[in-house]
């Protein structure tokens, strides 16, 4: 049985020990990032967050506005596919 041996340099313990715990927890948080799952929410959900009646959200989708996923007979949005929207109606609104 080999065992290999390294030898660190010029560093203490505690910076050794520190260097790795930085590289764990970076790691770790692009990690996260990669598998966060978008927040989505049906009409109804946004309807009743925000200023906006069910209905104009349908034609929003039918318009094209507004992209959203069918699972089952449900529709979802994504809460930054929503925002997106929004905002471009906005901007429109007040451009007339």
């Amino acid at each position: 049985m080999m065992t290999e041996i390294i030898q660190i340099q010029n560093l203490t313990k505690e910076e050794l020990l520190s260097a790795i715990s930085d590289l764990i927890d970076s790691k770790l948080s692009v990690r996260k990032v990669e598998t966060s799952v978008p927040t989505r929410y049906s009409i109804k959900e946004l309807a009743e967050q925000n200023p906006v009646c069910e209905q104009t959200i349908r034609n929003w989708i039918k318009e094209g506005k507004l992209k959203a996923e069918k699972i089952g007979r449900r529709i979802f949005i994504e809460e930054s596919e929503f925002e997106k929207a929004l905002s471009q109606v906005k901007s429109l609104n007040y451009k007339r």
